[in-house]
């Protein structure tokens, strides 16, 4: 399998694990941790539903493939996340010792990798990630699309059933 090919089947997963994101009313995001050729570590976004504002997605499979690993240092192993990582992930990602970081979407507002930091091109940090956006973009950019629209839908559906109960 091309690397291309193995990172198209592993974002497939991230993309699985995204809904089950969406299935709790949580923003979806999926990622999972790859070392050796094996998922390590699983995670999607929880902060909602966990009341831990660090349940993001990356930090979830992080925190996991730590515990099945033995070790907070996850040498050689490639994180797939289904949008560029915040801030706080990528820290998380740096500490981690993470070899490569492959994201589908970029993130606008929050994006630390190519959006607006440059987190891991920085040259005080004492380790720096390798990093590839783009793969699966559109799939990852449309499951958030729809979540937001469906959720901006919702908000205007009970706005207008309040407005009515008023009436």
């Amino acid at each position: 399998m091309s690397m291309e090919q193995q990172d198209q089947f592993y974002m497939q997963q991230a993309l699985q694990l995204a809904e089950k994101a969406a299935g709790l009313g949580e923003v979806p995001v999926g990622a999972l941790l790859v070392l050796d050729g094996e998922v390590v570590g699983e995670g999607w976004n929880r902060p909602i539903s966990g009341h831990d504002p660090t349940a993001h997605a990356e930090i979830m499979a992080l925190r996991e493939a730590a515990a099945r690993v033995g070790n907070y240092r996850l040498v050689g192993a490639t994180l797939y996340v289904t949008i560029e990582p915040c801030t706080m992930c990528a820290g998380a990602i740096v500490h981690a010792r993470i070899e490569r970081v492959v994201f589908g979407t970029t993130e606008p507002k929050a994006g630390a990798l190519v959006s607006n930091q440059q987190l891991f091109d920085q040259p005080w940090l004492n380790h720096h990630p390798l990093y590839q956006g783009g793969v699966m973009a559109e799939e990852c950019a449309a499951v958030i699309s729809t979540f937001f629209r469906q959720r901006r839908a919702e908000k205007k559906r009970l706005k207008q059933l309040r407005h009515q109960a008023t009436d």
